[in-house]
């Protein structure tokens, strides 16, 4: 997998405001801006972001995904602490 098969999963399975990802091949940093977000905590956020990479966690695919979560207020005020 690459950086960019790995946003056009995150972008058709989640509405993203913005989505960034970056990484050597087997580690992977996203940057994840959703309205669905709202109001949810941090687990939750993350959860639906796992969720649009499917089976690719469990086989290795994606060996390792780090994140951080906003919604559009949030990373209008320069994101928060949102992990």
């Amino acid at each position: 997998m690459n950086a960019e098969q790995i946003k056009a999963l995150i972008e058709s399975g989640l509405a993203c405001a913005h989505c960034d990802v970056q990484g050597d091949g087997r580690h992977w940093y996203a940057t994840v801006v959703s309205a669905a977000f709202a109001g949810k905590r941090l687990i939750a956020r993350h959860q639906m972001v796992y969720a649009t990479l499917g089976d690719r966690m469990k086989t290795d695919e994606v060996h390792a995904l780090s994140m951080k979560t906003y919604t559009p207020a949030e990373w209008a005020q320069g994101g928060a602490t949102h992990g």
